[in-house]
Order: structure tokens, then C-alpha cells, then sequence
């Protein structure tokens, strides 16, 4: 994903993190054996699709990007790409392969966290690019990712 040139394109790609979490929590729901982890990944499907909407909703607002001061436009466009084509959700593939996804208990849950985390670093660099006064919301989908790793966390204890 070469490019990144406006903050709407770095929210673009937040939307494509989000969507592919929806299809990849929604997958895992399907397939859990257990009742409670399906309702845990129910609710975290529900959580990526409010995620886009934030980042849907920004993407209307904002304007071109302004580097940061450590780098030119080709090193922090470099940059951005590594941490998109490094995500866990675009490791596994297209959408539809994560529409396919099957693994244990385990893997899915190591997965999903993988998935947080990732999310986690690219939300924290875009906050950059959005407005002063709509970072709040990327912080507020940044805390609330936070609260899904710990969540993901506890059902390997």
C-alpha cells in the first residue's frame, strides 16, 4: 500500500483495519465451540464496525498530511506501508480469506491479539494526521483497543 499522501488515505486504511476485524471477529464467532467466546467475538466484531464509523467520519473532514519533522515524505510514507502490509489482518490475506479463517481456540485468541496490538500502533501514528480537535476520538478507539487486548488476554488464563 504505497501512496499515503492525505490523512483521508491514512484513514482509508484505518477503515480497511476495522473492516477486516469485523470479518475476522465475526468468523471466529461463527466458529467457536464455546458460547461465551462467541459472544466475547460477537462484541468485538460490533466494536470494529463503531471503529470504522469514527474513521469513516474523520476521513470527511481532514486535509493533506503534514510530515513530522523526522521525516520526508518517502521515509514516513515507507514508513506507514511497513506498519499496513506488518498488520496481522493483512498477513492473513484478503478479506475473504479471513472469512475462511480457521484455527484452535488458541490461535484465534493469539491472532485476535496480534490484530489489537497492531491496531493499536498504527491508530497511535495516525493520530497525526487528524485534526487537534478529533484526536480524542482516534485516542478514545485507541483506549478501547486497549481494553480488547486485556480482554483477549484473560481468556488465555
Amino acid at each position: 500500500m504505497a501512496g499515503i499522501f492525505s490523512a483521508s488515505d491514512v484513514l482509508t486504511a484505518a477503515q480497511e483495519i476495522e473492516q477486516r476485524g469485523q470479518v475476522f471477529y465475526t468468523r471466529l464467532a461463527e466458529t467457536a465451540t464455546d458460547s461465551s467466546l462467541a459472544q466475547i467475538f460477537r462484541f468485538l466484531a460490533q466494536e470494529e464496525e463503531k471503529h470504522w464509523q469514527v474513521f469513516h467520519d474523520l476521513a470527511a473532514r481532514v486535509g493533506e498530511v503534514e510530515l513530522p519533522a523526522w521525516a520526508t515524505e518517502e521515509e514516513y510514507v515507507d514508513y506507514l506501508t511497513a506498519l499496513i502490509d506488518s498488520h496481522t489482518l493483512f498477513r492473513l490475506g484478503d478479506v475473504q480469506t479471513l472469512r475462511q479463517f480457521v484455527g484452535s481456540r488458541e490461535e484465534a485468541i493469539h491472532t485476535a491479539m496480534g490484530f489489537e496490538k497492531d491496531t493499536i500502533v498504527f491508530f497511535m501514528e495516525m493520530q497525526e494526521f487528524v485534526p487537534e480537535g478529533d484526536r480524542d476520538a482516534v485516542q478514545a478507539c485507541v483506549a478501547e483497543e486497549r481494553r480488547h487486548l486485556r480482554m483477549l488476554a484473560g481468556l488465555l488464563r
